[in-house]
């Protein structure tokens, strides 16, 4: 397990291989006070805007050949990464570990109950957040293996299944806590998929 810490930010990942993968996270620190709001946040029109923050808990879901299950995010306003390609997961309640929250939020998105025992954790985020301006996040990512592609039942978006191959040609479509993820969890850039 490495540590990097940036600023304000904490990054932990089991078996990090590539470092230049945390540059979009520190970028996103740089110029964030303790507030969390860049300067022009906390300058614009006299305004003071207080920053949020997310608990959210996630998971890579590959299925039994392979593949790899996205949510395609609705192109709705009001949510974060609207019409993007992400995740299944979301925030925690209540007093809820991460990894009841991941269980859970994978169950109401997908209809799939899957056993704790199946989401194995990969890395640990806690920062300024990369989707919402001002914002800070804590989040925890899980991978699950052999999940059954043909019984997934979205509730939210759509299905995306996607080959490992598919992943470069899709990364400007991906949000971006999506491509961090996608990145350490492959253990490199996906501008690097296409040349493999």
């Amino acid at each position: 397990m490495r540590v990097c810490v940036t600023g304000v930010s904490l990054f932990l990942v089991s078996g990090l291989r590539d470092w230049n993968l945390l540059d979009l996270l520190a970028k996103a620190a740089i110029g964030r006070g303790a507030t969390g709001m860049t300067k022009t946040d906390q300058g614009a029109a006299g305004r003071s805007m207080a920053s949020r923050h997310r608990d959210i808990s996630f998971a890579i879901m590959i299925d039994t050949q392979g593949r790899f299950l996205f949510q395609q995010r609705d192109d709705v306003p009001g949510i974060v990464a609207p019409g993007k390609i992400g995740f299944f997961g979301g925030h925690r309640e209540g007093n809820e570990t991460f990894l009841e929250c991941v269980v859970r939020e994978v169950e109401e998105e997908t209809g799939l109950a899957l056993p704790r025992e199946n989401f194995l954790h990969v890395a640990s985020y806690r920062g300024p957040d990369v989707e919402i301006e001002g914002g800070w996040l804590t989040s925890e990512c899980y991978v699950v293996r052999d999940v059954p592609a043909d019984r997934v039942h979205v509730t939210e978006g759509s299905l995306l299944i996607a080959e490992r191959e598919d992943l470069a040609s899709l990364a400007l479509k991906f949000a971006p806590l999506a491509v961090i993820a996608l990145e350490q969890f492959l253990g490199r850039s996906l501008k690097k998929l296409v040349t493999k």
